[in-house]
């Protein structure tokens, strides 16, 4: 199988290539489609077959769940056993957008989704090419980053391509994702509401819609998962993964030396104390804003593999709000 690659960037082309993800999608496969966090691999969420072919070719653990996408309101209602009035003030503050709501599930949605739990994480996406899609489809869709399973979640077509280009049959191009990291994910199936997956929209900004929220737990033993995003290790490069604080040169290249990895093929992405260079086969300089630091980080780290990078020493980010769900990843690529 070799993907057909369907580009959207006229109205002919995006109507073209919504008919034909429709098409598959209600014929029972996977396709991958672009959102604003990254892209995703997606299936009929009520389709438990369908569902089931995403973990097939992402070789993704039965035990993490699926994030299920909407386009409105009223179909998110269907996904879950109720919806309370906390739903409804997030809804309103950051739908359609990159947060995920978690809520005891409906009856209608496939164990396979929720890991057999009893709750389900909604999201209804920005992104206008998937919205057309569900809408155009009338159901909603299951889909988890279109990358196989713990490495870097794909941010433009040919990510996808490079890594699932010989397991389905479409991919859609809808350029480059403008968040470039997974939807926050709040669990408000307990009390006070609960982070589970930090992402750009961060706990302050939370807490001023709907009051006290709990912070993630990292690392937590859970009997079920209640959201993709909470192993230890995920997101990462074929590259060891190192991230360091430094004042200068010598001190980077300390603590380089004293680690387990060892510094040939060094890359290292920095965005305040730039490397002169010498010392490393490449270095990079993100912006200083989380936002934008957020939008480049997996293509850099893509960028590397392909480079062939040994190790890739990124600059630890702030420890600020803003920068969490920066920070979440790295750890997580670095375990």
């Amino acid at each position: 199988m070799t993907a057909e690659v369907l580009s959207t960037h006229t109205p002919e082309l995006f109507k073209k290539a919504v008919r034909r993800a429709v098409e598959l999608l209600r014929a029972g496969e996977v396709v991958a489609l672009p959102t604003e966090t990254v892209y995703g691999l997606a299936a009929n969420a009520l389709d438990e077959e369908a569902v089931a072919k995403i973990f097939s070719i992402k070789g993704r653990p039965s035990h993490n769940p699926i994030i299920v996408h909407v386009a409105d309101n009223e179909m998110a209602k269907r996904c879950v056993d109720h919806w309370p009035s906390l739903a409804q003030k997030l809804s309103d503050a950051f739908w359609p957008g990159p947060l995920t709501l978690v809520l005891p599930r409906a009856k209608e949605i496939p164990n396979l989704v929720t890991a057999g739990g009893a709750t389900v994480g909604v999201r209804w996406p920005s992104h206008p090419f998937i919205q057309a899609v569900i809408r155009e489809c009338g159901f909603p869709l299951a889909a988890p980053s279109a990358n196989l399973s713990n490495q870097i979640s794909p941010t433009n077509a040919e990510h996808v391509r490079q890594q699932l280009g010989g397991k389905i049959s479409l991919i859609v191009d809808g350029a480059q994702s403008q968040v470039g990291i997974e939807s926050t994910v709040l669990d408000l199936s307990v009390n006070p509401p609960q982070i589970l997956r930090p992402g750009m929209i961060h706990a302050e900004t939370l807490a001023a819609v709907i009051g006290n929220i709990q912070q993630p737990t990292f690392n937590s033993q859970q009997p079920k998962l209640k959201s993709p995003g909470m192993l230890k290790k995920h997101y990462s490069p074929k590259a060891g993964l190192l991230v360091l604080s430094w004042r200068d040169d010598a001190e980077l290249e300390f603590k380089i030396q004293n680690s387990k990895f060892k510094i040939e093929k060094c890359f290292v992405i920095a965005h305040t104390k730039i490397p002169a260079g010498d010392h490393f086969s490449d270095v990079s300089v993100m912006p200083h804003d989380a936002e934008a630091f957020a939008r480049a980080l997996y293509a850099e780290l893509h960028r590397c593999d392909a480079a062939g990078a040994e190790l890739i020493v990124v600059e630890a980010p702030p420890e600020t709000p803003e920068w969490s769900g920066v920070a979440d990843r790295l750890r997580r690529a670095a375990a």
